[in-house]
């Protein structure tokens, strides 16, 4: 017998930690200092809030500028790698 606690079998995946990472993210979105959003959660320590529940953005724009052209990049023959020092 398939327990309802979670609705119909499609959602068995949410948990309340989807639920606590979602609200955190959506936090950290609208520019919520981090202190505030841990918190909401009930963390005592920052870096738990950072570690688990906030992802990592792009810090540099340029960086992701050039992972994103990488696709077209790879066919001029550069592989990066220094060979015959």
């Amino acid at each position: 017998m398939i327990r309802e606690t979670r609705g119909r079998e499609e959602f068995m995946f949410v948990t309340s930690h989807t639920f606590r990472k979602t609200t955190a993210t959506a936090l950290d979105d609208a520019n919520v200092p981090t202190r505030l959003i841990a918190e909401h959660l009930g963390h005592a320590r920052v870096s738990m809030t950072q570690d688990v529940y906030l992802g990592r953005k792009s810090v540099n724009p340029a960086t992701a500028a050039a992972l994103e052209g990488l696709p077209d990049n790879q066919s001029d023959g550069k592989s990066g790698d220094k060979t015959g020092e």
